[in-house]
């Protein structure tokens, strides 16, 4: 299989020069460990852009480390910081969405890591996309709020999109040199997060540390979260829609408490092959950047027996409402996708601040579905965004907490 692409010539091709990194979030936990995997190639990376939505601080050390060509921040005061901080460095400085748009279509960038959070990764990730750049994508969101745009972009200007999540990366692993046809069911594993066997009755009482306390995975907070009500595997179902082109009743889910087999895929003559590896983000960043070569490095290998047994069980939908209802909204089709994603953003968001319960985000989620989602096929960007600001509001409405 070749990547999410119109032609296979921009992958398939060999590449003398470093490819030129634009790291999109780069100061978030896929940012950083990109840099690390840069770090580790600098002879193969290197960096032209980095971006933050408001860390200055950080984004400031590591424009002095990589010294890239340009540098984004969506903050106005980090802005500023950054402007005086970085004067006379040559390096540019630019602001907001925008910039972040300008810097992805830049001649001297090759591929784009989109590593934002949220919706707010949509935009830049079709930008990069209408200038045929290759796109390593960490962002769910993009595909979950815009599937249908993302892929009216790769078909009409050629670019190239390549998964990082960990089970997305897996399943396209198992699918090289596999025809389409061929593939009976995609498998996505999930880890069933910190509250796998947790008494159901104490959910209403989780609190937001309990739930950023993941047992395999270090991630950021809102993903983490997302990971304990099981709706990152949601949210990656649809996103498997839209990567694999298969619809919802071959994309399954599967509770892997070890987090070894990051996904498989079952084909029609009843086999299947499954990918495997310790739980390390950088194993997939790095294999997107390095396909369709494999490149030799230390990061840690599997100790099969002190491993010893791999256990699979069936995800409980009273423990995990969340699943079923993204799994409603991929069959809903048109803004329920977006509408999803904005609700469950928002009401992480809540939760996190303490303004909600755990056991409130799929009731505020599951609400704004039913009242506000609309059947249209292919909604355009600003009707997406329309529905995700609405979806926003709601939450906070229902929820009575006052938006500012």
């Amino acid at each position: 299989m070749q990547p999410v692409q119109e032609t296979s010539e921009t992958a398939s091709s060999p590449v003398a020069a470093p490819r030129r990194l634009a790291v999109l979030g780069a100061t978030g936990s896929i940012g950083t460990q990109t840099l690390d995997i840069v770090r580790l190639f600098p002879d193969r990376l290197s960096v032209q852009v980095l971006t933050a939505r408001r860390n200055a601080a950080r984004l400031l050390q590591q424009a002095q480390e990589f010294r890239p060509a340009c540098v984004v921040i969506d903050d106005p005061e980090g802005y500023r910081q950054l402007r005086e901080a970085l004067a006379g460095t040559g390096i540019e400085v630019l602001q907001g969405e925008e910039g972040l748009c300008a810097c992805v279509q830049r001649p001297d960038v090759d591929v784009v890591v989109a590593a934002l959070v949220g919706f707010a990764g949509l935009r830049p990730v079709l930008a990069a996309l209408e200038a045929g750049k290759q796109v390593a994508l960490a962002n769910k969101e993009t595909l979950v709020a815009g599937g249908a745009l993302v892929r009216e972009a790769l078909r009409r200007h050629g670019g190239t999109l390549i998964p990082i999540d960990s089970e997305h990366s897996a399943i396209f692993q198992c699918l090289v040199g596999e025809e389409p046809a061929s593939v009976e069911a995609l498998i996505l594993t999930a880890s069933g997060g910190p509250f796998r066997t947790r008494p159901l009755e104490t959910f209403d009482r989780i609190t937001p540390d309990e739930a950023l306390c993941h047992p395999n995975w270090s991630m950021g907070a809102k993903v983490t979260v997302d990971s304990a009500t099981m709706m990152n595997k949601g949210l990656e179902v649809i996103e498997a829609h839209w990567l694999f082109e298969l619809p919802a009743e071959r994309i399954q889910v599967l509770v892997h408490p070890q987090s070894i087999i990051h996904s498989m895929v079952t084909f029609v003559d009843g086999s299947t092959k499954a990918q495997l590896g310790v739980p390390d983000m950088r194993l997939p960043i790095q294999y997107a950047l390095s396909y369709p070569e494999r490149w030799e490095a230390p990061h840690e290998r599997i100790d099969w027996v002190q491993l010893g047994r791999l256990d699979f069980e069936a995800p409980d939908p009273e423990r995990f409402p969340c699943l079923p209802l993204a799994y409603e909204a991929l069959r809903r089709g048109g803004t329920a996708p977006a509408v999803l994603n904005a609700a469950n953003e928002q009401a992480v968001q809540l939760f996190l601040q303490e303004q909600i319960r755990f056991t409130d985000i799929a009731r505020l989620v599951e609400a704004a579905l039913e009242h506000l989602s609309e059947p249209e096929p292919v909604p355009s960007y600003e009707h997406l965004q329309e529905a995700d600001r609405r979806a926003r509001r709601y939450v906070q409405e229902l929820a009575g907490v006052a938006a500012h």
